[in-house]
């Protein structure tokens, strides 16, 4: 027997069904949008280690030392303790004209990270070891306090991740 009675959704049940979504929604974003600012930190971490990794690496060939600096234009070096622009690797090539940087990678900056490093950048010795001593740099959201993390490059060269900001 069929019957008279209309299939689907009625206006009221789908403006309910809608008050619901949006709630639920607003609820579910902000914790969302802090699990973006900590994969950004995470992002800008892992490359700048890996960074620092190739950098070692360079300089451990013994062709001459090499470093890592912030960099705006990605050909040189900047004078400034503000990495979030972005930062280079660059290695040294002596020739017969002299000393000679060259640029090995540039990392461009991902934006929303603010990255605060040693003025003067980290440099490494042929022996892999860093020339400035323990050097530290720090990574944060540039609209929040936290989550933190600092990288620190020991006096050794080697270079690691802890989850808080820098001393």
């Amino acid at each position: 027997m069929p019957s008279n009675r209309p299939s689907g959704f009625s206006l009221i049940e789908l403006v309910v069904t809608l008050a619901v979504l949006a709630t639920l929604v607003a609820l579910a974003l902000p914790s969302f949008q802090e699990t973006l600012r900590r994969n950004r930190v995470a992002t800008a971490t892992n490359e700048l280690l890996a960074s620092l990794a190739l950098a070692r690496t360079e300089a451990l060939k013994g062709l001459g030392p090499a470093g890592l600096c912030a960099s705006i234009d990605g050909a040189t070096c900047a004078t400034s303790t503000d990495w979030a622009a972005g930062w280079l690797v660059w290695r040294e090539q002596r020739s017969a004209d002299g000393i000679e940087r060259s640029v090995v990678r540039y990392i461009q900056a991902r934006g929303k990270v603010a990255v605060t490093g040693p003025q003067g950048g980290i440099e490494f010795t042929t022996q892999g070891r860093s020339r400035d001593g323990a050097t530290q740099i720090g990574l944060a959201p540039d609209d929040v306090a936290a989550p933190a993390r600092c990288v620190v490059v020991g006096a050794t060269g080697q270079a690691r991740a802890k989850q808080e900001a820098c001393a």
